[in-house]
């Protein structure tokens, strides 16, 4: 399952609550563009603005909607270890294929009290695949490579999705133990892959999925100048993504190709009108607008 292309799926809005009918249709249009893995409830979902039942309940419509035709992997992390073990337990109940889980933030536990976080809910969801996830801008604290290696002797935790934009992060860990690791950063996508990852977590997949299945699959498949080719293609838009922060410049983006209503829940908002025309002209060139 962690492999390829895996989209960090948008939470959609309408009139303050999520927009069921435009969730649905995004879905659908991954599912057609040949993406690996759908994954709910992430960063890029917003799952720090939805309720717990809110946050339930968006993953167990991903899973009813994509009906086994890919795996879901579900945003279950938390800052709260018994809340992140309440909605591991739900995802699973659910029928989830598999957790993501980022490192606790806020609160910057040692390395020792994000082993244990992460090894009670690898253990109250024994049997769930565990996706660790180490985005140290978001969070203020890194999983180090040592604990990524202790944490690895967990039998359901599996992988790593890897967003501290670090090359030596990944080396690292790859020497230490044999972890699947993810990019999480598309940028680094092509990189993080030719010193062992095996694909991308991606925020751009929202708006192009078939392009970031194509990359990853020609590197995976040994084709390496066709992937090469790709990730130069579309760099630019990588990096449109984060021209503010994620996930405005995407949500918009989907906005502006008809795909979903411009809303947002606070304290995020809509994007500065000078970087909004900077995005524009960015899809305008890649034709999606």
């Amino acid at each position: 399952m962690f492999k390829g292309s895996i989209v960090a799926l948008v939470t959609p809005f309408k009139d303050g609550k999520v927009d069921e009918e435009a969730f649905r249709k995004l879905i659908e249009f991954q599912i057609k563009n040949g993406t690996d893995v759908l994954l709910p409830c992430g960063c890029t979902g917003e799952a720090a603005t939805l309720s717990m039942e809110e946050q339930k309940a968006l993953i167990k419509l991903a899973i009813e909607i994509v009906d086994k035709r890919v795996p879901v992997l579900a945003g279950t992390g938390s800052n709260n270890t018994e809340e992140s073990i309440e909605l591991t337990l739900s995802a699973k109940d659910s029928g989830a294929d598999g957790a993501l889980v980022i490192t606790p933030y806020y609160n910057k536990p040692t390395a020792e009290g994000q082993f244990r976080h992460y090894s009670m809910i690898a253990k109250a969801a024994a049997g769930l695949p565990i996706m660790l996830y180490n985005v140290p801008s978001r969070t203020g604290i890194s999983l180090l490579p040592s604990t990524i290696a202790r944490l690895s002797e967990i039998e359901n935790i599996v992988a790593v999705k890897e967003a501290a934009g670090s090359c030596q992060q990944v080396m690292d860990i790859m020497s230490l133990c044999d972890i699947t690791v993810m990019s999480g950063d598309d940028s680094l996508g092509l990189p993080f892959m030719s010193l062992g990852a095996t694909g991308i977590v991606s925020v751009v997949a929202n708006i192009i999925p078939s392009k970031v299945r194509d990359l990853t699959h020609s590197f995976l498949d040994g084709n390496i100048e066709a992937a090469r080719s790709i990730h130069f293609e579309i760099l630019e838009l990588c990096q449109a993504m984060f021209i503010e922060t994620n996930p405005l410049p995407v949500k918009t983006a989907l906005s502006l190709m008809g795909m979903m209503q411009e809303e947002w829940r606070l304290p995020l908002c809509e994007m500065r009108p000078e970087n909004k025309e900077k995005l524009k002209k960015v899809l305008k060139k890649y034709e999606l607008i």
